[in-house]
């Protein structure tokens, strides 16, 4: 890129410059004849591209330039683009909304960069714009026309025409025998988005292009199954309960509830809903058993006795203390 500024001095040893110096390396030593990238003498971090349009579109014939701007965090945060030659597709300098850009820094991984972003973004044009940012609706005669333009359209950055940076790239790749070779492929997260966004325009309009009627569902009304009435199992020694005669007993100490009586005929005045589930101090039914009151402990009845003849001992000898006195005053 030309320019008459001298180039500002950057600190080599910032892991963000290192990597933009390596990929501006990567992309001078292994040109493209589609597509160029390389950033200002005068400013890492802003870069231009060029490159050919998708071929089997109405893009196929022209060749398009941008701007991109990398954030001094690069690339922990991914960069913004914007084209500067009309597209038909994009608006002319306005930053566009892509999984690969600011607008969606969740999508955007660090291993990617900026030659990543260029097939990407040429990818990308093959989409609809379906109210993206920065999207442009046209029809594809105006988009062939814009096209064959685009191809003498000249930034005044770099001081060259769209066709001319390319054939550059281009000459530069024949002459290292990379005009043959296979292009980085875009990353698979991007060609879901891709895929996504086509499949979502084509069934727009297939579900345009026709409607289905509802089709009304038959309405059977069928008889409600039968109540049936929950028979729980209940301990057998709980709380003291003695089944009744006939009443089996498991091993584990369940009884079977009795057998239920139709609904409206209350046995013993329990409702037939309720006959084997009652506790028993609610079944009249169970009658317990009456309590013995239990034997006295002999340690009381001891300490009851003693304390009893040491009054008495006491008392008689009170009597005899006052007789002996009163004979003696005699």
């Amino acid at each position: 890129m030309a320019s008459s500024d001298a180039p500002p001095a950057y600190n080599k040893k910032s892991p963000t410059i290192k990597r933009i110096l390596r990929e501006a390396a990567d992309l001078a030593s292994s040109p493209s004849p589609d597509y160029h990238a390389a950033p200002l003498e005068t400013d890492l971090f802003e870069w231009h591209f060029t490159f050919r349009g998708p071929p089997e579109t109405p893009y196929a014939q022209g060749i398009y330039h941008g701007r991109i701007n990398l954030p001094p965090t690069y690339p922990m945060r991914p960069p913004s683009f914007r084209f500067l030659s009309p597209s038909g597709r994009f608006e002319v300098n306005r930053e566009i909304c892509l999984s690969i850009s600011g607008h969606h820094e969740d999508t955007w991984q660090p291993a990617w960069g900026v030659r990543t972003a260029v097939v990407a973004l040429r990818g990308f044009m093959e989409t609809e714009p379906g109210g993206q940012v920065g999207a442009l609706e046209c029809s594809e005669e105006q988009r062939r026309v814009m096209a064959k333009e685009s191809r003498e359209w000249r930034c005044e950055t770099c001081g060259k025409s769209s066709v001319k940076i390319l054939e550059e790239s281009e000459e530069a790749a024949r002459e290292m025998g990379l005009e043959g070779r296979v292009e980085e492929e875009t990353p698979t997260e991007l060609k879901i988005g891709f895929k996504v966004k086509k499949e979502e325009e084509e069934g727009e309009g297939q579900s345009s292009a026709m409607t289905v009627e509802p089709t009304p569902t038959p309405t059977t009304t069928q008889p409600s199954p039968p109540i049936q009435q929950f028979q729980a199992p209940m301990p057998a020694v709980a709380n003291g309960y003695v089944p009744p005669p006939g009443q089996p007993v498991a091993a584990n100490g369940y009884v079977s509830p009795p057998a239920l009586h139709p609904l409206g005929q209350p046995v013993n005045g329990v409702p037939a809903h309720l006959q084997g589930l009652l506790p028993p101090y609610l079944d009249p039914q169970f009658a317990p058993a009456p309590q013995q009151q239990p034997p006295p402990r002999r340690e009381e009845t001891f300490w009851i006795d003693r304390l009893i003849v040491l009054l008495a001992v006491a008392l008689a000898a009170v009597v005899l203390r006052r007789l002996v006195a009163s004979s003696s005053m005699y």
